[in-house]
């Protein structure tokens, strides 16, 4: 009996300090728990933080002038080249361009041009005289409708820029030349270059289509003309 009573004494004696120590685990436990997920949230703001920063890159920005068409719809211009006329030659050519620009892509042009042309081949084997000095000068008037096939910029060196097109032209008009008034067709391609809002470098080529019978049969022929010119817009 008094063993018995020993035992309930010492089970009363040791109850409180396994139940503080478990609790003492219990605490210790939550605080580890609590530490580890400060340093969790800690390391993930760290990497949230360094993700977030933008890099700047470090690009040196260009000036660039580019020169516009100017508001006014007319433009006025001159040209010089040379000029292959079938059978007579290819000789200097000069002459002059009203254009009207009805939309941005859209334009027609009137031109005027003129070139004295050279003995054929059988006036020079022959020594036969076919045609005047003055039937010999070829002057051209023609009325065509032009179209800008490929706007865009041209640059020179890394610090200037123009507004730039190729364009295509068709038209109909008259060959005075061998003392007679000649229907022709034309057709042209050429490149434009804007260098200032008022003037512009045109750089062309066409060719003109006109019947002749000079030499006995009457033939169609093909007349190019190669030209270099500016123009102004106003």
């Amino acid at each position: 009996m008094e063993n018995r009573i020993q035992y309930i004494f010492l089970g009363a004696l040791f109850l409180p300090t396994i139940f503080l120590s478990s609790e003492t685990l219990a605490a210790s436990e939550q605080d580890n728990n609590v530490e580890e997920a400060i340093v969790d949230e800690t390391v993930e703001q760290t990497v949230w933080d360094e993700a977030s920063v933008i890099v700047e890159p470090e690009i040196e920005r260009r000036k660039i002038d580019v020169a516009d068409i100017d508001a006014q719809d007319l433009e006025l211009g001159v040209f010089f080249g040379q000029m292959n006329v079938e059978d007579f030659g290819t000789n200097s050519v000069a002459g002059f361009s009203l254009t009207y620009h009805v939309t941005e892509d859209i334009f027609a042009t009137a031109s005027f041009g003129q070139t004295d042309t050279e003995p054929t081949s059988f006036e020079v084997i022959s020594g036969i005289q076919l045609l005047t000095d003055d039937q010999r000068t070829l002057q051209y008037y023609d009325l065509s409708v032009g179209l800008n096939l490929l706007p865009g910029e041209g640059f020179i060196g890394s610090s200037y820029a123009f507004n730039s097109a190729f364009y295509g032209m068709i038209g109909v008009g008259s060959t005075d030349f061998a003392g007679d008034q000649r229907f022709t067709v034309s057709a042209a391609v050429g490149y434009r270059l804007v260098m200032q809002d008022w003037l512009a470098l045109h750089v062309e080529v066409k060719d003109q289509v006109f019947d002749i019978d000079i030499l006995g049969t009457d033939k169609t022929t093909h007349n190019l003309n190669y030209n270099v010119g500016f123009s102004v817009f106003f």
